[in-house]
């Protein structure tokens, strides 16, 4: 029986002020209120020749990342698609994508 087709995720978000943009397998609604989960992070095959400095630093930081937690006012968009892309960080500046306006999710002071 031939193996069902895996989904490929693109997933965009805030982080450090700069934009964030990965491909994974598995994105869903966290256990943990107010966050997504992102797990199967998928990083592109290179040649030993061709080293792309900005997905090898994303590769450093999520590779042995078995899931990583989004906050909800985080995320910009999430697209379902047929085959990923580059990882990649972009810079905000000059970006017409902002945060979302939201409450804040502080703690209530009585």
């Amino acid at each position: 029986m031939p193996k069902k087709p895996e989904h490929t995720f693109r997933i965009q978000f805030h982080n450090n002020n700069r934009i964030y943009e990965l491909y994974a397998h598995e994105v869903g609604q966290a256990q943990m209120m107010g966050f997504v989960e992102v797990g199967q992070i998928i990083f592109g095959e290179h040649s030993k020749i061709l080293i792309d400095p900005a997905e090898e630093k994303l590769k450093s930081e999520f590779g042995h990342v078995k899931y990583s937690y989004i906050p909800h006012h985080s995320v910009i968009r999430i697209d379902e698609v047929e085959q990923s892309g580059k990882n990649r960080i972009l810079d905000s500046e000059g970006s017409t994508v902002t945060n979302f306006p939201g409450a804040n999710l502080s703690p209530i002071k009585n």
